[in-house]
């Protein structure tokens, strides 16, 4: 299909800076396929849920993954970025490298002091600003050093109108934070507070965790003409087997499936067999979602509101169908819902 398809006008002033406080006051679309859109606020989600669906959210937690640091060459110093997108190995990491013209394989980038030192070489540089670094420390000891000397990966729409503070730590996590390993919050659970949990438990809604841990791919936009010649970056994800069972019981019984996020979704619909049975999963995946996509498990979607021409309002477009989500956001527009990660939702059924 044509990328500009998925094109829509965003006014800048609808991206949110911050989360809305509290997170239950943010603003819910409600998107039937044909049928009126609702609007609603997050504390309206559990009247939306019914006794027996399955809540499905991801866990992974968002690690400092941006890094600063230095190249020498012959004397001369250039500064080097990385974006850590996926891990690779105990000390190995592959990362998006600003410049990464600057570098060949074989150099070295230090990261941090002479004190304190942190050095990685790049193993080997591919496309569109890809490396594969080799970190000098590894395991737990890498992991710490990134907590020194990386900051938080705010998406670049916020990153690049105001700074990064403490706050963010925060409210760029999510209440289900527990797996550090993702360079982006699955932002659709950033909305969820201890209250609003219980209120969905108490209608009878089972909560399902697993893992994707999100990758700097997802920040990517779509450089090429057609959707198939997109390259999708894989990331890590997994689904136990006790998951994969309480999620077939429940479509047994006639349960829905409610994804928290195009990231739940990714990983379901990756773990989910031809034949409609969820199966235990653990591994990469680079699923692509596009118009045209049979969905295997998933009924509902909570999703926040996502980028012109991105891959994720192209997974929405699948999902509840092009044309209902055209009108859907021009909606957002036009009634001023606040976009991207730190802005409103909306809850989607699938098309028929």
């Amino acid at each position: 299909m044509r990328v500009d398809l998925f094109d829509f006008d965003l006014p800048p002033e609808h991206i949110a800076l911050r989360p809305i406080e509290p997170r239950e006051a943010a603003r819910l679309l409600v998107v039937h396929p044909g049928s009126d859109l609702a609007d609603k606020h997050l504390r309206d989600l559990p009247g939306l849920f019914r006794p027996d669906d399955v809540l499905v959210v991801n866990d992974t937690r968002v690690i400092p993954a941006r890094l600063n640091g230095t190249r020498t060459r012959n004397g001369i110093a250039a500064r080097i970025e990385a974006m850590l997108h996926k891990r690779e190995g105990a000390e190995l990491w592959r990362a998006f490298l600003r410049p990464a013209k600057k570098l060949v394989a074989g150099e070295s980038i230090q990261f941090g002091t002479a004190e304190d030192p942190l050095d990685a070489e790049l193993v080997k540089r591919g496309d569109d600003g890809e490396g594969l670094l080799r970190f000098s420390q590894a395991g737990a000891a890498l992991d710490r050093a990134l907590e020194r000397f990386g900051s938080l990966p705010l998406p670049p729409y916020i990153a690049g109108k105001r700074a990064v503070d403490a706050k963010d730590s925060a409210d760029y996590q999510t209440i289900f934070a527990s797996r550090p390993g993702a360079v982006a919050a699955p932002t659709a659970s950033l909305h969820f507070t201890p209250a609003l949990i219980a209120a969905i438990e108490s209608r009878g809604v089972t909560i399902v965790r697993l893992t994707l841990h999100v990758g700097a791919g997802t920040f990517l936009p779509v450089k090429v003409d057609e959707t198939e010649n997109h390259r999708m970056h894989a990331e890590w994800g997994s689904l136990d087997a006790a998951a994969a069972e309480r999620l077939n019981a429940a479509k047994r019984a006639g349960g829905r499936i409610i994804a928290a996020g195009t990231t739940s979704l990714r990983l379901l619909e990756t773990a989910t067999g031809e034949d409609g049975v969820v199966k235990p999963f653990s591994g990469d995946t680079a699923i692509f979602i596009t118009p045209g996509y049979r969905f295997r498990t998933v009924d509902c979607l909570l999703t926040n509101f996502h980028l012109p021409r991105s891959t994720l309002f192209m997974l929405v477009a699948a999902f509840s169908g092009l044309d209902t989500m055209q009108r859907a956001y021009a909606h957002a527009v036009a009634t001023g819902y606040r976009f991207y990660s730190y802005g409103d939702a909306c809850l989607l059924s699938r098309q028929a």
